[in-house]
């Protein structure tokens, strides 16, 4: 079966060109110009991959964001013209994976759906157990000191790069290659979004701190954590 995208804009010419270039690479789209059309359309033909616009009528994409985040954890990408940090941290904080600013070229655009939707090309043999963690990168679950913790796509993905070279510094742009592809590379506020979700969500269970911040380099993972109260 295709990969389903639902591609929610309200101006009609972006949706036919993303119809169009989407369907063209074999992905089974379906389009909506208004935001609550296109909730309803989610609800009755859940997608795989979400993108919509972040200025729209009635309802903003960032409110889009929040609404799919309640019930699912799908990719979502996030159009834009507005270019400014603040713009894209706060649809990041609103549960985006991506954020790609007007004008872009379909290719590009195209190349962030396959990253997105992509598979690891090599499965997991066995979870990897590291310090206080169980992951199973083949039913994307985690445990912490024998808990579940709940983790969207990307904070998940993230944790699991970060845990596979626990001890390690990871530098900004490595981090960002792997998680979220080569495009990605030069766009640190993606990092310092989903690094803050996951130490919130990791040391709101423990009271450790698991992720470690080394300046103007990268993140390094110590995955038995240290004191909260000990400076970074």
């Amino acid at each position: 079966m295709p990969d389903r995208v639902l591609v929610i804009d309200d101006e009609p010419q972006i949706t036919r060109v993303l119809r169009a270039g989407l369907a063209a690479q074999g992905y089974d789209v379906r389009t909506a110009n208004d935001p609550e059309e296109a909730l309803q359309v989610f609800r009755d033909w859940p997608p795989d991959l979400v993108i919509t616009d972040l200025m729209m009528p009635g309802m903003s994409g960032v409110e889009v964001c929040r609404a799919i985040r309640s019930r699912s954890a799908v990719p979502v990408l996030v159009l834009s013209v507005r270019d400014h940090e603040r713009s894209k941290v706060e649809a990041l904080d609103a549960g985006a994976d991506d954020y790609v600013t007007k004008p872009f070229g379909i290719q590009e655009l195209l190349a962030r759906v396959r990253a997105h939707l992509r598979r690891a090309p090599e499965r997991e043999t066995a979870a990897l157990e590291v310090g206080d963690f169980v992951m199973d990168a083949n039913a994307h679950s985690i445990t912490l000191q024998g808990k579940p913790i709940h983790l969207t796509p990307k904070e998940f993905d993230l944790l699991l790069h970060l845990a596979r070279h626990a001890g390690r510094v990871i530098t900004h742009r490595a981090l960002l290659t792997a998680v979220w592809g080569a495009q990605s590379a030069h766009q640190p506020e993606y990092l310092r979004v989903f690094v803050g979700q996951l130490r919130k969500k990791l040391e709101a269970e423990t009271g450790k701190q698991y992720i470690q911040t080394e300046p103007w380099v990268g993140y390094r993972f110590v995955p038995e954590g240290w004191s909260s109260n000990e400076e970074e």
